[in-house]
């Protein structure tokens, strides 16, 4: 005999209230730093506090943001008090912040700014070394991993804009031990057998 099958949404109700009686997490002082920050216009915020190795989606209501003494923004290296919870609808846990006070400059927005300072000095940013990019490009080269939505969301976006172009994909891994090395070998690849117009180098999830 099969079991009796149960829908999405009531799966999702029943994890979300499994979630909802856990104390622990009904009150959670969670350190990291911002990214993807977004302070939406009915004045609530939306942002992803991540770490080196994981990341997770906040909220911050209009009510809780009135007592920030300061201004969020990515790279900033924060810490929060919050609730974990469940979003039935998409199926996905949140912290939901109820106060958020400032941490100092986040270790990897800092590290970020350093390696640009540094490239910057090396004139890899240098204008005279840069191309005007094609406004209608034929062939477009994208370097990524054979996995993930990220290359679906290239194609729709740029054959809906521009139905002649040919997407040419370049599986490599983008990140990882050794992922440099593999993208600077599939660039120089593709520039050398003037393969694409343009090339998108892309990677999926939401880390940025």
């Amino acid at each position: 005999m099969k079991p009796e099958a149960i829908t999405v949404s009531y799966l999702n109700k029943y994890i979300k209230e499994k979630v909802a009686d856990d104390e622990y997490l009904n009150n959670v002082y969670v350190k990291g730093e911002i990214s993807n920050f977004k302070h939406h216009y009915t004045g609530h915020m939306y942002f992803t506090l991540k770490d080196e190795n994981s990341l997770i989606k906040c909220i911050m209501f209009k009510s809780s943001t009135a007592t920030l003494n300061f201004n969020p923004k990515d790279g900033m290296q924060v810490l929060v008090l919050g609730t974990v919870s469940v979003f039935e609808r998409d199926g996905v846990y949140q912290i939901y912040v109820k106060a958020m006070k400032e941490d100092g400059l986040g270790d990897l927005y800092a590290q970020y700014e350093e390696l640009k300072l540094k490239l910057e000095k090396e004139g890899y940013f240098d204008k005279n070394h840069k191309k005007d990019i094609p406004l209608m490009p034929k062939v477009i080269g994208v370097l990524t991993s054979k996995t993930g939505s990220v290359v679906k969301d290239i194609i729709n976006v740029s054959t809906r804009r521009n139905p002649n172009v040919n997407i040419k994909i370049y599986p490599i891994p983008v990140q990882g031990a050794g992922a440099e090395k593999n993208i600077a070998d599939a660039i120089y690849t593709m520039n050398e057998k003037n393969i694409a117009d343009v090339l998108i180098l892309a990677r999926g999830g939401r880390f940025n």
